[in-house]
């Protein structure tokens, strides 16, 4: 199975932290047979973390060695900035065809490529962020869990 995940749920895993394993045993993304993808927004995300916390070369490295376990999903494909326009459309309530019915979403531009990367990847999307919430089931498949590592 193909799983995307997103920027919280790579830090999860580079920080060690518990949540990793449950989330391992709910969806084994890293499990032989799985192919884990990653935008390459949250890729820009995690290097721009490591300049603006002054890591040092070797733990640079590390950050290095642990992306180069992912497909890195580019966003200059056409399909993709189509459905970032759909998504940034719904969000705002805006989409012809298909009411929020709630209040408007402001989604993080980021966040928008990354759902628009799930999205035409047809990847479930793994985090922790609860903007996603309003594009499941429309746009993409949502796996919600805790900063635990608790399906929510």
């Amino acid at each position: 199975m193909h799983y995307l995940l997103d920027t919280s749920i790579l830090l999860i895993y580079l920080k060690n932290h518990a949540a990793g394993s449950k989330i391992d045993e709910a969806f084994a993304p890293l499990a032989p047979g799985n192919i884990p993808v990653v935008s390459v927004v949250s890729f820009a995300e995690l290097k721009a973390l490591a300049l603006k916390n002054s890591w040092g070369a070797r733990r640079q490295a590390l950050l290095d060695r642990f992306l180069d376990q992912f497909l890195i999903a580019d966003i200059h494909a056409q399909p993709v900035i189509e459905r970032y326009a759909e998504i940034d459309a719904f969000s705002q309530g805006k989409l012809e065809g298909f009411p929020l019915g709630d209040s408007a979403r402001n989604m993080g531009k980021n966040d928008l490529w990354i759902a628009a990367t799930a999205s035409v990847l047809k990847c479930p999307l793994i985090t922790t962020d609860k903007d996603f919430l309003h594009l499941d089931p429309f746009f993409l498949k949502l796996e919600l869990v805790d900063l635990d590592g608790n399906r929510v």
